[in-house]
């Protein structure tokens, strides 16, 4: 089977976290033939670690996007310069995989989707934890319809104090948001792939700015003190969503909140006949999923705890990040849709961004 040529775009933390080792895990299926950083010496040593022999090392994105070599642009960087990098890449034929969210804001997300729509390629966004065992458990108890109706669900993103303290984070210019958009986009995510539902009417919200600001805000983080004067984002922020069809998603997402359980990547659904719930992150050293039904007239649970992996902050491939991988590059060998379709990426980001707007505006946002 023909290998296909990557090039990274990105040589920091998501890249080094996942998307390289997960893809040298694929190394059947693909070969990293190029590195894009702005600092050379992250690209440098990005190449000696998981490039093939004669990778190319470039400082401009133009460079490898246009580099003929490459087949395939994965997108790691910060935010706001996912949709400049993935519209280049797609004008020069590449396919793309973009790390999460797909954009920053709808208009950027418009652009990115227009240009993958003329350019014929494969794209995707990455969203791995649709990949972990209790999320695809679940996912096939909902296509089976076990559940019913899902009416009403939540979207739970809640660190108690876990503030990222490395990178670009707190930067609001560089990546638009604080934990809504870094870690709530992944609830979001996996509970509208549960439901199957991709149509939202309206969305309520709020953001808070009260503990990344305090002079004392620091105290208690698992990765280490943060500066409160350059922390430009939120540190909470919660989402009501109303569906076209009736039903209501409620979003939570934190770095930090004075909160006892903490879970994130996590769901809740409530539907017409059965309830469930996944348990990740925080609070699980093991992921969890319960059901919840009647049975002879009688509540039952039904309880999976599956082994569950660590969420990859010091490096190495995790088991969501190597299937993550395997059938993204299977979807382009075979010329299939990949399991996260840019379409349902699309939503997630208008539904952030509605968050956002309704917290500035003090108003419903309708789509």
């Amino acid at each position: 089977m023909k290998k296909l040529r990557i090039g990274i775009v990105g040589c920091g933390g998501i890249a080094n976290q996942k998307h390289m080792p997960s893809l040298k895990a694929n190394g059947e299926l693909n070969e990293i033939v190029a590195f894009c950083d702005i600092v050379e010496e992250r690209v440098v040593k990005a190449a000696g670690e998981y490039g093939s022999a004669g990778a190319k090392v470039y400082t401009n994105y133009n460079d490898l996007v246009n580099d003929p070599d490459v087949d395939v642009v994965h997108v790691c960087t910060p935010n706001v310069a996912h949709c400049p990098i993935t519209v280049a890449a797609f004008a020069a034929g590449k396919h793309v995989m973009c790390e999460k969210p797909m954009a920053h804001n709808t208009e950027d997300a418009v652009k990115m989707l227009d240009a993958w729509k003329k350019s014929g390629k494969k794209f995707t966004v990455g969203y791995q934890n649709r990949l972990r065992e209790d999320t695809q458990t679940l996912h096939a108890s909902c296509a089976a319809n076990e559940l019913g109706e899902i009416y009403f669900a939540k979207a739970h993103a809640l660190r108690r104090r876990a503030v990222p303290t490395w990178g670009v984070f707190p930067d609001k210019s560089l990546q638009g948001g604080g934990p809504l958009i870094d870690i709530g986009t992944h609830a979001l995510d996996i509970t509208l792939w549960m439901m199957n539902n991709y149509e939202p009417l309206s969305v309520s919200g709020q953001v808070y700015y009260k503990l990344g600001r305090q002079a004392d805000g620091p105290e208690g983080n698992v990765f280490g003190p943060w500066d409160p004067e350059t922390f430009e984002v939120e540190d909470s922020a919660f989402g009501l969503v109303k569906m076209k069809n009736g039903a209501t998603i409620y979003l939570e997402a934190s770095w930090a909140l004075n909160v006892l359980k903490s879970m994130e990547a996590s769901t809740t659904l409530c539907g017409t006949k059965a309830g469930a719930e996944i348990h990740h992150g925080g609070s699980y050293p093991k992921d969890e999923l319960i059901y919840n039904t009647v049975e002879h007239n009688t509540l039952m649970e039904k309880t999976i705890s599956p082994a569950g992996v660590v969420d990859f902050f010091e490096g190495g491939a995790s088991a969501e990040g190597v299937r993550e991988q395997k059938q993204w590059l299977l979807a382009i060998l075979n010329n299939e849709d990949p399991l996260v379709k840019p379409e349902q990426a699309f939503v997630v980001t208008q539904i952030l961004e509605g968050i956002y707007q309704s917290a500035e505006t003090g108003k419903e946002v309708f789509f």
